[in-house]
């Protein structure tokens, strides 16, 4: 009897009949998967360097709440989620200036986030699909238009981390010195948190709001435990991103479950391995 369990699961999670049309049939979701795999490579770097992983689930929640939101009033899951990411990191970053302060803060709209989204899912009487996908990920949610906005988000994301990264990462590393500089660091910590909220939007449609920190998060906490270099830890970071999302995608194609079981196994997957390479290299130092 256990044996027949084992199989049936075995085979919801590992299905690869006609696995080449379903690769062709959703190519959107891979593109998807791989540009949201740099996106949250990129900016997941400076989400650990100024201590905001908690901040980032905060933000979900609330892109949760905007997203269900879009979807009972009918004007649409991508709309929804953005403003309530772009709400919540704007609340973030001007009332959470202080490390404190935003944890205080984030700790305040999560739950309302979670629960505003949970009423509007219950009053929503379309398919359940669409309600749970929300929370945990859909693979075949993304069709061209949707696409094209995930696009544009993200080469906005990029760009803006891009014109920013040197004075940003200043202001990540000591904040207090680079403001004795002459750098504007609560400016750029706002700008910083909308493109952050514009991050976790995007992410949502895909991994979901529960699971978003696997791609915003943990691919650049392992890559920081193998490297300290500025340069190499934003490439490692998007390098393990993109081969969660993508990795998981691919795997998802040929399973009957949602997509982030997958992505959130192989993330943290690589983050085990690199902290086994970081003990084995500091037990190496000790004993040098």
């Amino acid at each position: 009897m256990l044996g027949l369990e084992v199989t049936d699961w075995w085979s919801k999670l590992f299905v690869f009949d006609n696995y080449g049309e379903l690769v062709v049939l959703l190519q959107n979701s891979i593109i998807a998967g791989a540009v949201l795999g740099v996106v949250g490579g990129l900016i997941g770097v400076f989400v650990i360097a100024r201590d905001m992983p908690f901040a980032v689930h905060g933000i979900s929640e609330l892109s949760f709440a905007g997203a269900s939101a879009g979807l009972l009033f009918g004007i649409g899951v991508v709309p929804g989620a953005l403003g309530g990411s772009l709400l919540a990191a704007l609340l973030i970053g001007v009332l959470g200036a202080r490390a404190r302060d935003r944890n205080s803060i984030t700790a305040v709209i999560m739950p309302f986030g979670l629960g505003l989204g949970i009423l509007c899912l219950s009053l929503y009487s379309g398919r359940a699909a669409n309600k749970f996908g929300l929370l945990t990920g859909q693979i075949v949610a993304i069709d061209d238009p949707q696409l094209g906005a995930l696009l544009a988000i993200s080469a906005l994301v990029v760009l803006g981390l891009l014109l920013i990264w040197r004075p940003l990462l200043f202001a990540s590393v000591d904040a207090d010195v680079a403001a004795a500089r002459g750098v504007p660091t609560w400016g750029l910590s706002l700008v910083f948190m909308i493109l952050l909220g514009l991050a976790v939007a995007v992410s949502v449609q895909i991994v979901g709001a529960l699971l978003v920190l696997s791609v915003l998060v943990t691919p650049a906490a392992a890559a920081l435990r193998i490297s300290s270099s500025p340069v190499l830890v934003p490439v490692l970071s998007v390098v393990f991103a993109v081969t969660s999302m993508v990795g998981g995608i691919m795997l998802a194609l040929g399973g009957s479950i949602p997509i982030s079981p997958y992505v959130t196994t192989i993330s943290f997957l690589i983050f085990v391995v690199c902290l086994v390479i970081s003990k084995i290299r500091g037990r190496a130092r000790a004993t040098a």
